[in-house]
């Protein structure tokens, strides 16, 4: 039987490549221009190894009874690994996911197939684009994980994005966000000053290391009408091999501090990452 072998593409952000696992026999690794995005493995959709990627499936299991099928906005796409954690998690969820890199998506599509009746229909647009001509409350979940190359797009960190993302929304919808940052967080804080402005409820979960200022990493943020589940999300948090904390409450607000909400007209990228922040090898 042939070995699987690297795959290296060009797409609309850069060089993609999907690389396998050779620990696991149908697992791939995606860089674009060598930074890690995502990770699958399409014997076992349920594992999830990226550490961003298993808290924000921590929050997708309890948004909701266990087994509900939800109708989730994916805004970013990579590898699918959320989707095809959903098909398996919750059958029965009709999903969308909007990445602006056609190339890519089709790289993605073609290498590693969606199972059939999965419920995951793929579309080549701008997110926001496709946040604006969205029917309002056609959606229980949005996840946001938008990055150009490595950088958050400025125009998906306004008050107009999330005012359209909780448009989008049911009233008990959820918004999920993955987010990277450091000390002293003037991205982070000002997007959840921006969320702030249309959600009642925030919670921030991170790695202590992170949030003490010790480097650069992922946050995962979660908004909503409605509170959410923090002692379950602090439970489970808490068993990963990289245990994360769970703010929210006042201690989320003094984090917050004096930050504003982003205007689109001062919308800028979220920060670039230092060398080695994400790299692999």
């Amino acid at each position: 039987m042939n070995e699987p072998v690297p795959v290296t593409r060009t797409v609309d952000q850069g060089i993609a490549k999907l690389m396998p696992d050779i620990d696991r026999k149908r697992a791939w690794l995606l860089t674009v221009d060598g930074a890690p995005q995502s990770y699958v493995d399409l014997d076992e959709p349920t594992h999830l190894e990226f550490e961003y990627a298993r808290r924000l499936g921590h929050v997708l299991d309890t948004v909701a009874e266990p087994g509900r099928p939800l109708d989730v906005l994916h805004l970013g796409g990579g590898a699918l690994t959320l989707p095809r954690y959903l098909a398996a998690t919750r059958p029965g969820c009709r999903q969308d996911i909007v990445e602006a890199d056609r190339a890519l998506l089709e790289l993605v599509v073609e290498q590693l197939p969606l199972p059939d009746g999965a419920g995951i229909a793929v579309h080549a647009v701008d997110a926001r684009a496709w946040l604006e001509a969205a029917p309002a409350g056609s959606a229980d979940v949005l996840v946001a994980d938008v990055f150009g190359g490595s950088r958050v797009p400025a125009h998906l960190t306004s008050v107009a994005y999330a005012a359209e993302a909780a448009r989008v929304l049911r009233p008990d919808g959820v918004y999920l966000a993955n987010l990277a940052d450091a000390a002293p967080f003037a991205f982070l804080r000002s997007q959840l000053a921006t969320l702030a402005t249309v959600f009642e409820e925030l919670v921030l979960i991170a790695e202590p290391g992170v949030l003490r200022g010790r480097r650069f990493g992922n946050a995962v943020l979660v908004a909503a009408h409605h509170p959410v589940d923090t002692a379950a999300l602090a439970r489970r948090t808490a068993s990963d091999v990289f245990p994360a904390r769970v703010e929210h409450g006042p201690a989320l607000r003094d984090f917050i501090g004096d930050a504003t909400p982003v205007r689109d007209e001062d919308a800028v990228p979220s920060p670039e990452p230092p060398d080695g922040a994400f790299g692999i090898g």
